[in-house]
């Protein structure tokens, strides 16, 4: 009896707690995804700096980051769509894929997930950079601790170049995924998609990633910049790379969608009618299957 008992509270107490409102499961899913995301990148780039290039280097940085993003796709892809990106999810909104109403709460997980993610780092990483800098927190010079969290640009980029690149790296992102998605051209096998979107980011991190660290992504930097404000970085967080701040809060936004505008004008756009489809698999000879030529019902003629 004391068995049927517990056995009858169990079920009760997990549907007790079991969200069904969708935009709360979305923030959830969303704020996850995106912290495990961050927390992996910033330790991997924590790790290189605080250790002086012993533990690992430039390209384990981009492996690192390819890696997190395909882990945070595992965890909140089926739920949220795992996006982690606000120039992502703005150019969803912009091609119907996602309802403007839910844009501020994608946003506000991303940030949220990108700043928690920021304070483990520096929580467990604090001794480290604190031996490296000698507790002197600095954005730019030979110890600089800032770029762990935030992106700047390197010391000869103008704002203009790093406006472009940021573009840039954005746009190629969102032609890529959209090419991934695209059920009708060459998408990714179902189930591989936590696995090509992680390619997608390492490919663009170890060709696009030099001028300023590829962030192409707002809430990426942001939140993590806004933590190492209150932490101990100052106000220099903003001022840095000529204002360099808003370049990556603004750029992927635009990058975002044109990419994904360059996509479905050369590609996507072009796709034959389904209907056109099935008549010419029915007449074109090339397209007649296979096991119709083994059984000797059709003629070819060249």
């Amino acid at each position: 009896m004391e068995d049927g008992i517990r056995g009858h509270m169990a079920p009760t107490v997990v549907s007790m707690l079991k969200i069904k409102n969708e935009c709360i499961r979305v923030v959830l899913a969303e704020t996850l995804c995106t912290f495990i995301m961050m927390v992996f990148g910033l330790g991997c780039v924590a790790q290189v700096v605080t250790g002086n290039g012993f533990f690992g280097d430039y390209l384990s940085i981009n492996i690192g980051f390819g890696l997190s993003v395909a882990m945070g796709v595992h965890i909140g892809g089926k739920v949220s769509g795992a996006h982690m990106n606000a120039a992502v999810s703005f150019t969803m909104c912009v091609f119907g894929r996602l309802r403007w109403k839910m844009l501020p709460l994608y946003v506000f997980a991303q940030f949220l997930g990108s700043f928690l993610a920021a304070g483990t780092i520096f929580s467990l990483y604090y001794d480290a950079i604190h031996h490296y800098c000698g507790g002197n927190f600095t954005v730019s010079g030979p110890k600089a601790t800032a770029g762990i969290f935030a992106t700047y640009p390197a010391p000869y980029i103008s704002i203009y170049t790093g406006f472009f690149d940021q573009v840039l790296g954005t746009a190629m992102l969102l032609l890529c995924l959209m090419a991934l998605s695209d059920q009708r051209n060459q998408p990714v096998v179902a189930g591989g998609e936590p696995v090509g979107v992680g390619l997608v980011v390492l490919l663009i991190g170890v060709s696009l990633g030099s001028n300023s660290g590829y962030a192409i992504n707002p809430t990426r930097d942001l939140g993590p910049r806004v933590f190492t404000l209150m932490a101990g970085w100052g106000m220099e967080v903003f001022r840095a790379g000529n204002g360099w701040w808003w370049v990556p809060l603004v750029a992927p936004f635009i990058g975002g969608v044109t990419g994904a505008l360059i996509y479905k004008a050369f590609v996507e756009l072009h796709h034959p009618d389904l209907k056109s489809t099935k008549t010419q698999s029915t007449e074109d000879p090339e397209c007649v299957p296979l096991e119709k030529y083994k059984n000797g019902t059709t003629e070819i003629s060249v």
